[in-house]
């Protein structure tokens, strides 16, 4: 049978020390190490993901930003809109001072505080002018940074954009077609004429190309050429071609008159072409007349013989000799003899 182990007394010194408080040692930790760490991770992802789509949404020209107005290069691109009419641009301006700037412009980044205008040239001179008037007034812009692959991207898109906007005459179509080409942009004004009206009718860019030899002729010498109309263009288009030198005679006529209104202009671009129709159908008349004259002439040997249009005939040249009238009348009778029969 096992021995059964005797309980010693307690130790008295046990005794003498205080017993530990349970508080103490129960007590959790004051933060859970793992839920901050997972907190903190979510929040950094969440953060980054946001970065990057702002990130993204500017590259791609999908978010507004703001630009100091002095960092927008205006003549970065060959404007399209030759002339912007006064009462116009006072209406810009006070739609801008009432309700602000409601559509951003076009703009691509040339380096880190410079800007290109892709579209958008009266909206900013419109605040330029605020910012000019108004001392107090900010000149800021709002813009999208776009991104355009080539040069040919970026003309389309003020092309497009203006389509949409502004009522362009086919004068300045046909003008900012020439430029590009003149600017390197595109290699033929057909190319040029095909990619920026890409989306508008055949019949629309055939009357645009149908400006060009306008603008060839009278581009820096036309005041008002935004109201040149649509059957002068075509008319002036066409007296042109059929006549080089019609070019120098309009230029002069222009530059003599100093036009200081559209109405004393067109007035002078209407009377120089009915001058030069007027010489094109002289000049016209007087080939039909060369073309058919009251008879022709036949070379043979010495003679002429000459074929009238009533159908009689002429022999003209040196005197007849004495020896051969007999031929001559033996030929005269047996053509007699055949009108006879």
């Amino acid at each position: 049978m096992a021995k059964r182990k005797r309980l010693t007394p307690p130790n008295p010194a046990f005794l003498d020390t205080p017993a530990p408080e349970t508080k103490s040692m129960f007590t959790a930790p004051s933060k859970a190490p793992i839920a901050d760490v997972a907190r903190d991770a979510s929040a950094s992802a969440a953060l980054n993901e946001l970065t990057d789509t702002m990130a993204r949404a500017r590259d791609d020209g999908r978010m507004v930003v703001q630009l100091p107005l002095d960092q927008i290069e205006l003549d970065h691109l060959v404007r399209d809109r030759v002339v912007v009419e006064e009462a116009e641009m006072r209406t810009l301006m006070a739609s801008l001072r009432s309700r602000g700037q409601q559509a951003p412009i076009e703009v691509m980044q040339l380096d880190d505080t410079r800007y290109g205008l892709i579209s958008g040239w009266r909206r900013c001179k419109a605040l330029a002018m605020i910012a000019k008037q108004d001392r107090d007034y900010e000149p800021t812009v709002l813009a999208l940074l776009r991104r355009p692959e080539d040069a040919s991207d970026a003309y389309l898109a003020m092309v497009e954009e203006n389509e949409i906007r502004v009522d362009l005459s086919y004068f300045e179509r046909a003008r900012i077609v020439s430029k590009a080409v003149e600017e390197g942009v595109f290699a033929m004004e057909r190319t040029a004429l095909q990619e920026l009206f890409r989306a508008a009718s055949r019949a629309k860019r055939s009357k645009i190309g149908s400006f060009l030899p306008v603008v060839r002729a009278l581009d820096g010498h036309l005041r008002y050429p935004h109201v040149l109309s649509e059957r002068l263009g075509l008319a002036l288009a066409q007296a042109l071609t059929e006549d080089a030198g019609f070019a120098d005679r309009l230029r002069a006529a222009l530059g003599q008159a100093e036009a200081q209104s559209a109405e004393v202009e067109t007035a002078v671009l209407v009377k120089s072409l009915a001058e030069q129709n007027a010489t094109l159908k002289g000049g016209l008349e007087t080939k039909k007349k060369k073309e058919n004259p009251a008879f022709r002439d036949e070379t043979i040997g010495a003679f002429t013989l000459r074929r009238h249009k009533d159908g009689t005939l002429s022999i003209l040249g040196a005197s007849w000799p004495k020896r051969m009238e007999s031929d001559l009348k033996m030929l005269l009778n047996a053509a007699s003899d055949r009108v006879e029969k």
